[in-house]
């Protein structure tokens, strides 16, 4: 279509993706206060993508690669189906606003849906509101029923 500008692309990444998908993921860790490692970044993205131990999900606009979403599989006991752990979605600051998170909540709950799963969790912190934004935006519900533990090594 004429005047278009750009065209944002979802899909899942694949180790085609890696060198894009390292640079956003490095800013990720960067924004949760962890030390620029772009060559850690691309060992640990490649040990998940070739070992399949998640899927992750790119935003590539223009041939930029613009925000990601990493899943993680779990279980519930209780249902006894598969569970996804939606453990990262970054979107790059310049990025922000122009619907990119919504699309890769989209993509990781179609994602989930297509392969039985009970359900999608994630966690944020406290003080990041706008994500906690986009999340009830997008009908994740707030656990109000159970306290979750963490012990850190």
């Amino acid at each position: 279509m004429e005047g278009e500008c750009s065209k944002m692309r979802i899909y899942e990444a694949t180790i085609a993706d890696l060198d894009g998908l390292a640079s956003v993921f490095n800013n990720y860790r960067m924004f949760y206060r962890q030390d620029s490692d772009l060559e850690g970044a691309k060992v640990f993205l490649r040990n998940r993508i070739e070992r399949k131990e998640s899927v992750i999900f790119v935003a590539v606009e223009d041939d930029e690669y613009i925000g990601f979403t990493q899943l993680y599989p779990s279980f519930s006991s209780n249902s006894m189906k598969e569970l996804w752990i939606l453990n990262d979605l970054f979107v790059q600051a310049a990025k922000r606003g122009a619907g990119t998170g919504k699309k890769l909540l989209e993509a990781a709950k179609e994602y989930a849906l297509e392969n039985g799963a009970k359900g999608v969790k994630l966690q944020t912190e406290i003080d990041n509101l706008s994500a906690q934004r986009l999340y009830a935006e997008n009908g994740y519900l707030r656990d109000n029923r159970y306290f979750h533990y963490e012990l850190t090594f």
